[in-house]
């Protein structure tokens, strides 16, 4: 998407149609912030929902393992929740199962992976899928304007979803640079320390 008004009004709307169906839903942020302006979208457009994040870790556990009931919302930070398994409810596994919801790409696709993970362990059915805008911080950091620029000269529209293959490859490369960036930081900080 264009902007992340048009991205969280995406969210929005998809998290609706599963909710109405029974079909339980984990969203994924990648800050507190994020999970915090997801946290008001929902509660605006009248969804209710858990929300899991750094601030209500006493209750995490019992977030998580709640977090496969039929119609559930739950929102969830990169790092809440891990090493819980989310059961599905009966009747989940016939709606679809679970469904994650990336609210933006990660700077590292490991984290993407383990995201996509939760959903259909051990068999059961589920789904994934990643919402981008161009002013995600991973975009704006790698040549959000070339895409911009390529967007308004083939006329799409605000709230037009583009699924192009380029974007794909211009996202895992701006993850791949980030990962390498991170490795010789890593790298530099052991050589510091053989010293």
């Amino acid at each position: 998407y264009k902007s992340k008004a048009a991205k969280t009004k995406a969210v929005i709307n998809l998290v609706r149609e599963l909710h109405e169906k029974g079909q339980p839903v984990l969203i994924g942020t990648n800050s507190i912030d994020s999970s915090e302006h997801f946290h008001a979208a929902l509660t605006k457009a009248g969804l209710k929902h858990e929300m899991l994040n750094a601030k209500n870790h006493e209750r995490e556990a019992t977030i998580i393992t709640e977090a496969g009931a039929k119609g559930a919302i739950t929102i969830a930070t990169n790092m809440a929740g891990r090493g819980t398994d989310i059961k599905l409810a009966p009747g989940v596994k016939e709606n679809g199962g679970l469904a994650i919801l990336g609210t933006e790409r990660h700077e590292s696709r490991r984290i993407d992976l383990q995201l996509r993970g939760r959903s259909g362990r051990q068999g059961d059915p589920g789904e994934s899928q990643f919402y981008v805008s161009l002013e995600d911080n991973l975009m704006s950091m790698f040549g959000s304007d070339r895409v911009a620029n390529v967007m308004d000269r083939l006329n799409f529209e605000e709230g037009e979803v583009i699924t192009h293959p380029w974007m794909t490859k211009s996202l895992e490369r701006a993850q791949s640079k980030v990962e390498q960036n991170n490795f010789s930081i890593r790298k530099k900080q052991l050589e510091y320390d053989d010293v």
